[in-house]
């Protein structure tokens, strides 16, 4: 009976004919798909490694090929190893709770915090990845603009392998400015 596994959530590892084929470089695999190879350590997620390729696409196709190769194994993740991202609560205007007053933030507290979420963005999801959050962001030149499209960069955090476990910590630091 085969296994069917959603790549992005899979979990993958070398097998032996994927450790030969770093030292051998035997099957010719493509620069991408080696470095892919090269990267599974046996705790990346599809969703982890996907940071590594442009596309979603393209790590599905990359995963799909080595897999048929024998080069990596994948099993499911565990569920003690889903963690859910922290939520937040939100106020009645839709505005993370537990922030000062927006009044009391000045002009430099709103530059900092759009500078930290569009740096942020560009360095753990890809540069020019998102640009329509990226564009909201940039034009969100009041507190309460700037707490509004939090919940986007939020979400595009925890949407990202890398950005959804760094999130709780981006989230305090943001929160000392926003």
């Amino acid at each position: 009976m085969t296994e069917t596994f959603d790549l992005t959530t899979a979990i993958f590892s070398k097998t032996p004919v994927g450790q030969q084929e770093i030292q051998s470089r035997g099957l010719g695999l493509a620069p991408l798909a080696r470095r892919i190879l090269v990267l599974v350590d046996g705790k990346r997620s599809g969703r982890d490694l996907s940071a590594f390729v442009s596309g979603h696409d393209d790590i599905e196709q990359i995963l799909g090929a080595l897999l048929s190769q024998g080069c990596v194994a994948a099993e499911a993740p565990s569920k003690a190893a889903v963690v859910p991202a922290a939520k937040v609560a939100v106020s009645a205007a839709g505005t993370p709770q537990g922030l000062p007053a927006p009044e009391t933030r000045t002009a430099k507290d709103n530059d900092m915090a759009r500078h930290f979420m569009i740096n942020s963005i560009n360095s753990i999801i890809g540069q020019q990845m998102r640009i329509s959050l990226i564009h909201d962001i940039f034009h969100a030149k009041s507190t309460e603009a700037l707490r509004t499209v939090y919940h986007a960069w939020a979400a595009s955090m925890a949407d990202h392998g890398m950005g959804s476990k760094r999130l709780p910590e981006l989230r305090e630091k943001l929160f000392k400015v926003l």
